[in-house]
Order: structure tokens, then sequence, then C-alpha cells
């Protein structure tokens, strides 16, 4: 990897994910840096991801939210992006998502996941994400269809956003704050792979039946009150 520039930091967060770190980290765009947010792993993902080049911050309150969130705080570059860390994503596709923020055609930019090969996305997985993808069109009236982790925005603006939930909420909570400033938001079609190793959040109903209550209480939110910031 090259060495870093403070331009645009990548969030991965990281709960045992060994087995997927070195293809994740070796994605990432030249030039840009890779946060991995330690969440108590206990598979030696720390010390990997230090040899392959990422700068790593420690997370121990568990949640997907948490992880994300500190590593935002972490961050310093005029752009942050986020992206999983299991292999499922490459985090290379947000080279166009960082254009686009760049040239203000977006605040946000999101990818919508398109599965490519058997097992890639569980059809309970699937039936939770519609799921909240029509609540999210009744509170907002954005038409998306995916609420999934990579995305793009500029940092300032992201922590202007005050978001607070630390749970498997936070991905939706971006948006609907972002949706109630008055963010220029926008999806594009990303592939989405079979994961490295077993889902913390989604890999079985429950999980994701958890999942969808912790968004179902964001999207119950009422709107803020506040400007658009970009």
């Amino acid at each position: 990897m090259t060495t870093p520039s403070t331009d645009v930091d990548v969030v991965l967060p990281c709960l045992d994910e060994a087995e997927a770190l070195p293809w994740v980290l070796g994605r990432i765009p030249a030039g840009w840096r890779a946060l991995v947010v330690d969440n108590g792993s206990t598979d030696g993902s720390p010390d990997l991801a230090r040899a392959l080049g990422a700068t790593v911050v420690h997370e121990p309150r568990r949640g997907f939210g948490a992880a994300c969130h500190t590593g935002l705080a972490a961050a310093t570059g005029d752009i942050v992006c986020f992206c999983d860390c299991d292999a499922s994503l490459d985090p290379a596709l947000l080279e166009p998502f960082v254009r686009e923020i760049r040239g203000g055609a977006a605040d946000l930019v999101l990818g919508r996941r398109r599965p490519q090969g058997r097992g890639a996305w569980p059809a309970h997985a699937r039936a939770g994400n519609l799921a909240l993808a029509r609540m999210l069109r009744r509170r907002t009236g954005l038409r998306l269809h995916d609420l999934g982790p990579l995305r793009a925005a500029r940092r300032e603006a992201l922590l202007a956003l005050d978001l607070t939930d630390r749970r498997s909420g936070y991905p939706l909570q971006m948006v609907v704050r972002a949706a109630d400033a008055g963010w220029r938001i926008t999806e594009h079609d990303v592939p989405y792979r079979p994961r490295t190793g077993e889902s913390k959040v989604t890999g079985t109903w429950r999980g994701t039946w958890q999942a969808v209550r912790d968004m179902s209480r964001v999207l119950a939110e009422a709107p803020a009150d506040r400007e658009a910031v970009r």
C-alpha cells in the first residue's frame, strides 16, 4: 500500500476478520487511508491490519454503529467512506463515489448491493432490507433500494449530522438525518459477494430482525429542524 494521504479515509469496522483483511486492504485505492476499527477481535485482526499498512483504532463497545462512529471521529480526510471488512464489498468501488462527492453532484453516495453468486445475500437479510427501504420511503420520500454499508460523504458534514445510534441503526440514521438536512443522495449498483466468515449482524433471522427493530426506532425519530449541511 502507498503512503496514506489525508484526503480520503475508508472506515472499516472489524470484528474477527483476519481471513478477509488481506484482500480488503489490498483493494484500498492508492493514496487513501484505511482506518480499521477493531470492535473486540480475538483472531489477531488488529495486528494483521497494522502489518498490512492500515491505521487501527479500537472501540471496546460492541456495535456496528459504535465502530463506524469511532472511525468517523478518528478520520481526518475531507471525504470519509465506509465499507464492510468481510470481503463482500470491494473498497475500490468507492472511487466513483468519491469523484461524485468531489464534483458536487451528490452529498451522500450509497452502494446498492447486487448479489453475485449463491449465498451472497441470504433471503432473510434481503427481506429485512426491503422492508426498511419501504419504511424509509414513507418517512423521507427517498426512493432508495438498499441501506448497504458502502458509502461516501464529506467528513465535516457527517459529523454535523450528530449521529447517536451505536447499533445496527447507524447506517439508516445517517440516511434519515441527511435527508432531513436536504442532502442530495444518490445510489449506484455494486456487486455483492459471499462474505468471508460468519455475519455478526444478519447471519440469522434473529440477527436480521434485531437489526430491523434497531432501524425501526431510528425511523420513528421526529424530523430534525436543521439546516442543510454540505
